[in-house]
């Protein structure tokens, strides 16, 4: 098994930024690639980014193209995803997942492990 742990979340202020924090444990050599998803109230859960085992390769949602960066630190077991210019749009809560194969990492039913979620409000 694997657990997954989100931080970062918080309130902030459009245009500013956060930074959120995955760390994983358990048998981590399970997760293969790793993706943050989001959910914000009344809508659908929605793909974020995906992002490769070694962190060469990531793949972003349209919406955050520009804006969000992905990146991993295996030594520490943990992921983060960077958000710069935040919209209120942005507002919801923050998945992160692993397990994903490295085909359609986009969907979630792809993966097999998730966090709790971290809240992440932007206020206009």
């Amino acid at each position: 098994q694997v657990q997954l742990v989100e931080s970062g979340g918080g309130l902030v202020q459009a245009g500013g930024s956060l930074r959120l924090s995955c760390a994983a444990s358990g048998r981590t050599s399970s997760t293969y690639a790793m993706g943050w998803f989001r959910q914000a109230p009344g809508k659908e859960r929605e793909f974020v980014v995906a992002i490769s085992m070694s962190g060469t390769k990531s793949y972003y949602a349209d919406s955050v193209k520009g804006r969000f960066t992905a990146s991993r630190d295996n030594a520490k077991n943990t992921v983060y995803l960077q958000m710069s210019s935040l919209k209120p749009e942005d507002t919801a809560v923050y998945y992160c997942a692993a397990g994903c194969s490295g085909v359609g990492c986009h969907d979630e039913d792809n993966y097999d492990y998730w966090g709790q979620g971290t809240q992440v409000t932007v206020s206009s």
